[in-house]
């Protein structure tokens, strides 16, 4: 999860620093708040998912990933509320932009080996 996060990051920099050269400051920043606006909803979702609970079965886990999603479409929703509320001047296709590329990342991070299976081992949770 946190392979995923680094790269949606990476992305929304990039592109954010791709729309401050090209279209000035006011499209690099909306660009950015599209690209935390995925990011810190799905932070919240991986971190209902790996902080332990008392009950370590998996019932315990949909549960955690049900409320997990739940959270992050609220926090989305009012992430993008809180910006075009509170952000002007704004430039609506950047913000879209910087969202959209940053959610495209999430399957570039999936589908990156770890590095363990490049060096053809595997492990589990506690190294074995």
């Amino acid at each position: 999860m946190l392979k995923v996060l680094a790269v949606q990051i990476g992305v929304g920099a990039v592109l954010a620093a791709v729309f401050w050269a090209l279209q000035g400051h006011i499209a690099g920043y909306s660009a950015l708040l599209g690209s935390l606006t995925c990011v810190i909803p799905n932070a919240f979702l991986a971190l209902r998912l790996v902080v332990p609970r008392r009950d370590p079965g998996a019932g315990a886990l949909i549960r955690a990933a049900y409320i997990g999603e739940l959270g992050k479409l609220a926090i989305t929703v009012l992430m993008f509320s809180l910006v075009f509320v509170l952000v002007r001047p704004l430039a609506a296709a950047a913000l879209f932009s910087g969202f959209i590329a940053t959610q495209l990342a999430t399957f570039a991070g999936l589908v990156m080996p770890d590095k363990n299976e490049r060096n053809g081992q595997t492990s589990n949770k506690h190294g074995e």
